[in-house]
């Protein structure tokens, strides 16, 4: 039932002329339906499979090209743990006094990493875990959607750049490798327990064989738009099952707080502009503080240096995902008491 609203959404959006019907249409007519009180479904292996696509083509960018750019992305890849911190010393304070959550659901709702890590370590210390998901996923949803409107109203930025050839143009040989670097990449990275290993073991994959010259292209446009879609569809159908409490309280406070992060991200982004450290739109994109899939798909689609947007977000999940535990414990975050009937509500 998921897939298929989804569908109609993209069909809807396809007829209207709409941008990026194939992110905006899955995620609008799923998160409408959720809304509705319908029983919508997450996509599961599949949209961790589709994720795989995203890592594919960062790791087919990865040229000797981009590795000889990497010194000059230091500079400003070096802000990124400056700007979690100011993020943590605003954000934790913010969600404790301002919202009333617990010191643990609190700290992690703040963290700008990815929704599921910050789920589960939030979970793990004491943190309500509906909370910490509509929190995030609130913030990942308001970001997809005015991030290209501002890339293309504030930038000049087209949405219709080329994502992909078409996959009748991408040699067989070059194809099955890529299906073997994502398969390959996404499940050895889970084995080794590599974060978010559905994009970066496929990307790791993927950039050696594009270094030893063994693949020359993205993948096809057919496997982007399918990772749009399931993409779409994840974002929506995370809202499945809320209540009107939620709604006031959550999802209330996950919009609240993506305006302080939203200020936040244009001053670092404005530093490294005027700086001199990267163009408008690398510098808007590489501190959206987004989700890592969702800004690899914006910088693919605008057709923005990727390799720069990638290295920073990137830094940023490493940080978030490698620090925040270890910052969690040194202030002392206890685990918060047992949840009531009231609170499980």
């Amino acid at each position: 039932m998921t897939v298929a609203v989804a569908a109609v959404g993209t069909l809807a959006f396809s007829l209207a002329g709409l941008p990026l019907p194939f992110l905006f249409g899955p995620m609008t007519a799923c998160l409408v339906t959720a809304l509705m009180g319908a029983p919508l479904r997450g996509a599961g292996q599949v949209g961790a499979g589709a994720r795989t696509i995203l890592g594919v083509a960062v790791g087919a960018s990865i040229t000797p090209a981009i590795v000889a750019q990497l010194p000059s992305i230091a500079l400003s890849a070096a802000l990124i743990p400056i700007y979690i911190i100011v993020i943590g010393l605003v954000g934790v304070p913010f969600f404790q006094r301002v919202c009333r959550y617990d010191p643990v659901t609190a700290w992690y709702a703040a963290m700008p990493g990815g929704l599921q890590d910050m789920v589960i370590f939030g979970t793990e210390a004491g943190g309500n875990p509906r909370a910490l998901s509509l929190i995030h996923a609130t913030r990942v949803m308001i970001l997809v959607t005015l991030a290209p409107m501002i890339l293309a109203w504030g930038f000049g930025a087209t949405l219709d750049n080329p994502i992909g050839a078409p996959a009748s143009a991408v040699p067989v040989s070059e194809l099955l490798l890529m299906v073997a670097a994502a398969l390959i990449g996404w499940k050895g990275g889970e084995r080794i327990g590599l974060f978010g290993a559905a994009i970066l073991g496929p990307m790791i994959v993927t950039g050696a064989l594009s270094l030893a010259g063994f693949i020359h292209n993205r993948p096809p446009i057919e496997a982007i738009l399918a990772a749009q879609f399931f993409i779409g569809i994840g974002i929506g159908a995370g809202y499945a099952g809320i209540t009107l409490r939620e709604l006031r309280r959550d999802v209330a406070s996950g919009v609240a707080f993506v305006l302080v992060l939203a200020i936040l991200a244009a001053i670092f982004s404005e530093i490294v502009v005027l700086a001199g450290l990267a163009a408008p739109i690398e510098g808007f994109l590489s501190f959206a503080p987004g989700g890592q899939a969702e800004m690899t798909m914006l910088a693919i689609i605008v057709g923005a240096d990727l390799g720069f947007v990638v290295v920073h977000h990137l830094l940023r999940v490493l940080v978030v995902i490698t620090g925040a535990p270890i910052a969690a414990r040194l202030a002392g975050r206890k685990q918060s008491p047992t949840p009531t009937a009231e609170d499980a509500k």
